[in-house]
């Protein structure tokens, strides 16, 4: 059958889905499939929870969309109200936007407008969108920016901690990255010209891994000392993804903007970019915009979505099926040294896994144990990192205890299967 789709989109598999309930999705053959994609990291609440369902629908048979420059609806002050209580520190004021992607870039122009500088400081390792500036401040591979040049100036690049895989500690790797970006501030882009550090808290296309406390704190002091703003990206980490509402909590560390979107609405379109009203009121009217910013059902949505997560006992669950699957994998582990790592707080997982005599990265062994997972356990998984030897667990939120059991035994028997 001719297809009429661009074929711009890659596939991690060729399922034809006919629906989802919770963690599970159906194909048209009947076949059943536990979902531990969640549509990369946004179906949060599992497909088609019934309150953001209902959510929908009752906001559908009352505005589809009601365009914020033209008037105002009734889902947009909650929705704020809403995360200004969830958002730590002292962020308070929210723009609504489409995409990630979308919201990174409204990011960097807030910041440019605050701080009247024009350059940027990303961190190696990160996914930051595929719109052009974005594409610019991505990182994790070189497939997301070829063919695209010359991608946008003004973006400057410092290392993120990571030593798996190397001989290096914990503590010398923060170091080392540390005084790197206080040497891009001494040799490439003067803190006058550096409006923003950008950088997500638990890199995500980057391999699912965690920033060190004391990485995000000295950053921080950094930002202080220059008067920088530090941006967190929580596009993907962020609505509990990390066991907290966002990844960059446990830290201390209080970000000037905050990105968020993917589990922030189960699924349908929808971002946010959050600011101190200060650091917001930046903008004057007309300063940024876009049509389908504030989409009412978007609001409706995510104000389905926050309702589950803010429920009693939910978030204990996600630490507790987070403990659940790391226990099961690095009992795999433990009989098999090709997995070279299992890391990620909540349910923002990752295995990685290389060539234990030489410490090379093994993205084919990877690839063998996602295919046997999905042909055998009816489990389907992705990959992530630079190099491709990560799989990167991202389950539903409302995962229970006995879907978990079965994904860690499928992981398990593809591991073996595959030596």
């Amino acid at each position: 059958m001719t297809s009429h789709l661009s074929s711009a989109w890659f596939q991690v598999t060729d399922l034809q889905v006919e629906s989802g309930e919770g963690c599970w999705v159906t194909t048209v053959d009947g076949d059943r499939y536990l979902d531990f994609t969640s549509g990369i990291a946004v179906t949060s609440t599992g497909h088609c929870h019934p309150a953001v369902v209902e959510a929908i629908r009752e906001q559908a048979g009352r505005f589809i969309h009601a365009q914020v420059n033209c008037y105002r609806h009734d889902q947009l002050e909650p929705l704020a109200a809403k995360l200004a209580e969830l958002a730590p520190g002292d962020i308070d004021t929210f723009f609504y936007a489409n995409s990630g992607a979308e919201a990174t870039e409204g990011a960097v122009k807030l910041a440019k407008h605050a701080t009247g500088r024009p350059n940027v400081i990303v961190f190696q390792g990160s996914f930051h969108g595929r719109t052009h500036l974005a594409m610019a401040m991505t990182t994790s591979k070189t497939g997301y920016r070829a063919g695209y040049a010359p991608l946008p100036s003004g973006v400057f690049v410092a290392p993120f901690p990571s030593v798996v895989g190397t001989d290096a500690e914990v503590e010398a790797e923060v170091d080392r990255c540390l005084d790197y970006v206080r040497y891009l501030l001494a040799g490439q882009t003067a803190p006058a010209e550096t409006a923003a550090m950008i950088l997500e808290p638990v890199l995500g296309e980057g391999g699912y891994c965690p920033a060190p406390d004391r990485f995000l704190q000295g950053l921080s002091a950094i930002c202080k000392e220059h008067g920088i703003l530090f941006v967190a990206d929580e596009v993907q980490a962020g609505f509990l993804r990390t066991g907290t509402m966002f990844a960059i909590e446990p830290s201390g560390v209080q970000p000037d903007i905050l990105v968020m979107a993917k589990g922030i609405a189960s699924g349908f379109p929808f971002a946010a970019i959050g600011a101190p009203k200060a650091v917001m009121d930046h903008w004057a009217p007309g300063a940024h915009g876009g049509t389908y910013g504030g989409n009412a059902i978007g609001c409706a949505a995510a104000l389905a979505t926050i309702g589950v997560l803010t429920a009693d006992g939910f978030a204990e669950n996600v630490n507790a099926r987070g403990d659940q699957l790391r226990e099961g994998l690095r009992a795999v582990a433990a009989e098999h040294p090709v997995v070279a790592d299992v890391r990620g707080p909540g349910l923002m997982v990752a295995m990685e896994f290389r060539d234990p005599a030489t410490g090379a990265p093994d993205a084919a062994r990877t690839a063998t144990v996602i295919a046997h997972a999905r042909e055998h356990g009816k489990l389907l998984l992705m990959n992530a990192g630079t190099w491709g030897n990560v799989i990167r667990f991202m389950p539903p939120l409302v995962v229970d205890e006995s879907e978990m059991a079965t994904a860690v035994d499928a992981v398990a028997a593809a591991v073996a299967a595959t030596a």
